[in-house]
């Protein structure tokens, strides 16, 4: 048996809803032997009748009202596939997978991203993924991510492009239990505490060893760790000290455990978006994009 047509289908609800061919011809925008034509296709397909006519009023049988009542749920369904595909290729819909370094990224500064986003296109999903920043940016080459908030810096990569996004002020993280405390962490004075550095290889881990480096010290780090909420707790606890890039608004609640001290000389780390250069100019990925530089100054 072939199968249903829809049209068909909204001409019999129509007229069950209606009552007569010819208001549903009239709500319709059909001549009324297009909606008769439409009803007796219908009937012949299935082999049964599914209205009874009268000169002054149509109502359905049993099995057209059977039809009419699927016939709703068929055509809901129909017109909202036929409007996410619409607002898919408007880039209103879509899962984005954005390839992070560390998560201090999600954790500090992609929160009011992710609101304002599902504000304003509810239909995107951002969906985070903890690969690094050398993972994150050769992700996009290989497709396993949409883009990337990585630190620089980074080799050029094919068909990708690398746009400035924030820059964080590096500090150092203390236990404030040490005594004499200095006003300003140097890398003489962290290089004689025990250190808690992200993992070799990455970024961060890269950023802070030059910078102890350009002082003519290469210290040990006593444990290495990627994960920033980790770090913090680990230096709360006495363990070490560390560097982390912090909002320029953070602050330390009274009585913490941890101080916080700027660093001298300056540390700063450019973060920067990664995305295909071929994404479409109106899909999903752009906007997040858009949606990234347009709070930029919000979440820095």
């Amino acid at each position: 048996m072939r199968q249903l047509n829809l049209d068909q289908v909204r001409t019999l609800v129509a007229i069950a809803d209606l009552g007569s061919f010819s208001a549903a011809a009239q709500a319709l925008h059909l001549a009324q032997p297009t909606v008769s034509l439409h009803v007796s296709e219908l009937e012949s397909r299935l082999g049964v009748p599914l209205l009874l006519r009268s000169p002054r009023h149509v109502q359905s049988t049993p099995a057209g009202a059977e039809l009419v009542d699927r016939g709703r749920r068929l055509l809901r369904d129909a017109d909202e596939a036929m409007d996410a595909a619409r607002r898919r290729h408007a880039g209103l819909e879509g899962r984005v997978r954005i390839g992070v370094s560390t998560t201090s990224v999600v954790v500090d500064l992609l929160p009011p991203v992710f609101e304002a986003l599902a504000a304003r296109y509810p239909g995107i999903e951002l969906s985070p993924v903890f690969v690094g920043s050398a993972d994150s940016a050769t992700g996009l080459v290989a497709g396993t991510v949409d883009l990337a908030v990585v630190a620089l810096p980074q080799p050029a990569l094919p068909g990708v492009r690398f746009t400035p996004w924030l820059r964080h002020e590096m500090r150092a993280l203390v236990p404030a239990a040490w005594p004499g405390l200095p006003k300003r962490a140097t890398p003489a004075w962290l290089a004689q505490r025990p250190l808690i550095m992200n993992e070799p290889g990455t970024r961060m881990q890269m950023l802070t060893l030059e910078w102890f480096g350009r002082a003519g010290f290469s210290p040990r780090a006593r444990i290495e760790h990627n994960y920033d909420v980790a770090m913090r707790g680990l230096v709360e606890a006495g363990y070490g000290a560390a560097l982390l890039p912090l909002r320029a608004s953070h602050e330390e609640p009274a009585g913490s455990r941890v101080r916080v001290l700027p660093l001298s000389p300056r540390l700063v780390r450019q973060l920067v978006i990664g995305h295909r250069t071929q994404e479409p100019a109106g899909g999903p990925v752009r906007r997040v994009v858009e949606m990234l530089m347009e709070m930029a100054g919000q979440v820095a």
